[in-house]
């Protein structure tokens, strides 16, 4: 844009020059005394050459009327060079950024997860019921009933009238004055200075730099995965849980409770018999079976539909948009605070303290003794005779035969598989396309603006500028 603004202001400038050559040529003036004939400026010597033999009209002068009806000869016509603007189209060699394709492989770590099987034997212990009949001997209560008399004393009330006296508080009221201060308000008013930042605006210019956009077709390549469906047989491992029997040993406990018989002395030194309960301990070995489930794996196959994705390549047309850069200028208004000096008026709320005097009443107790008769309930003592039963256990001893459960504590163990995921790390390659910019040179056509030389056929001038040679007398030279 400004090679071709400069070569236009040239072209302005040599068509200028040109038109005035012209003008000086006498192209564009109007005719001189050159016309007239020789005698008419000898007859006439006040000519005095272009410039005073010529009326404002540029007819003969006063005397040559009868010459200047003559017709002037021809201007003698000259070949002159100017310079005429031409766009000329070049070849220029210009650096542009070209974006290849280019591939790269990365390689990254996917952790995948193992199902492990591992077994385990836990020992816990089971409480083995047992169950045995046996004869006890135990002590009976039986209650006997006997009648006695006693004597008690009993509270009896009774009512009594009595007089008593009590004082009451009675209420007296007087009068009397009592000063007290009040707080009158009243307002004044104050002034005070303050400054306020008034803003004042100035423009200014400033220089920026424009992005302008630009659109460009490129061909581009890119590759498109075209999926496409297959069915593919494949196995699974599928574990389950099978039931199986085995005979244990386990140690069985077989102790009882018995009775014996120990003989004694009681206090008198009789000799007695007691019976005590001894445990007798056992232990035996037996076989019991024992269910366990053990974990069996099988491959199972089945069928399953799997998606692959095959790359194609294809080829598109694409707007790239790209920018040049342009400089331009715009005025802004630029914001500044100014302080500024301002005095406002205002109201002060103030109070004065006023005495004032008022009457009010107080009220006095006044203590009172009155008399009034009451009611008193009280108690006199009072002999009395009852007859209760007396309970007393007699002990009796009895027998029976009872079922007797104890627990026995006996130790098992089991067998169990435990599944656990583990991450196993493994290691993929995937290769992805990377847009690469290169420097590439290309040969662009650009129109330069030239100025060439070109030859014009003109009038010639003369040094007063007359079209044609005038009579030496005149001073247009010859």
């Amino acid at each position: 844009m400004v090679r071709r603004a400069v070569c236009l202001w040239s072209a302005i400038a040599m068509l200028t020059t040109g038109f005035a050559g012209q003008a000086d040529a006498g192209l564009f003036k109007k005719k001189c005394c050159g016309s007239v004939a020789a005698t008419c400026c000898e007859a006439a010597p006040a000519c005095g050459g272009c410039d005073s033999g010529c009326d404002a009209c540029g007819g003969a002068p006063a005397g040559c009327s009868d010459c200047a009806a003559e017709a002037a000869p021809a201007p003698t016509m000259v070949m002159k060079t100017i310079m005429v603007p031409t766009y000329v189209t070049e070849m220029r060699t210009v650096t542009a950024t070209e974006y290849k394709k280019e591939e790269r492989t990365k390689t990254y770590t996917v952790n995948k997860r193992v199902q492990v099987s591992e077994e385990k034997t836990s020992t816990y212990t089971v409480m083995v019921p047992k169950t045995e009949t046996k004869t006890v001997t135990y002590n009976v209560c039986k209650p006997v009933y006997e009648t006695k008399t006693s004597e008690y004393t009993v509270m009896v009330p009774y009512t009594e009238a009595v007089e008593q006296t009590y004082q009451v508080m009675v209420p007296t009221y007087e009068d009397k004055t009592v000063e007290y201060t009040v707080n009158v308000p009243y307002t004044e008013e104050m002034t005070k200075t303050y400054t306020v930042m008034v803003p004042a605006y100035e423009d200014k210019t400033v220089t920026y730099t424009v992005d302008v956009p630009y659109t460009e077709q490129v061909e581009k390549s890119y590759t498109v995965m075209v999926p496409h469906t297959e069915q593919v047989t494949k196995t699974r491992t599928v574990s389950k849980m099978v039931p199986e029997t085995v005979m244990k040993q386990v140690q069985v406990n077989t102790g009882h409770w018995e009775t014996q018989s120990v003989a004694g002395t009681d206090a008198c030194g009789c000799p007695t018999t007691c019976c005590k309960r001894v445990w007798v301990c056992g232990c035996e070995t037996k076989e019991v079976p024992c269910t366990t489930y053990k974990c069996v794996t099988e491959e199972v196959p089945y069928t399953c539909n799997v998606t692959t994705c095959k790359p194609e390549a294809k080829t598109c047309m694409v707007t790239v948009n790209k920018c040049k850069q342009e400089t331009r200028e715009k005025t802004v208004k630029v914001c500044k605070m100014v302080p500024q000096e301002k005095t406002c008026t205002y109201t002060v709320n103030k109070c004065k303290p006023e005495t004032r005097t008022k009457t009010v009443k107080v009220c006095k107790m006044v203590c009172e003794t009155k008399t009034r008769t009451c009611n008193v309930t009280k108690c006199k003592p009072e002999v009395r005779t009852r007859e209760y039963q007396v309970c007393k256990m007699v002990t009796e001893q009895a027998t029976k035969e009872v079922q007797v459960t104890t627990c026995v504590p006996e130790e098992r163990t089991k067998t169990y598989t435990v599944c656990k995921w583990t991450c196993v790390p493994e290691e993929k390659t995937s290769t992805y396309t990377v847009c690469v910019p290169v420097q590439v040179e290309k040969q662009v056509e650009v129109k330069v603006c030239k100025m060439v030389e070109k030859q014009v056929e003109v009038p010639a001038s003369t040094d007063c500028g007359c079209a044609a040679p005038a009579a030496p007398a005149c001073g247009c030279g010859g």
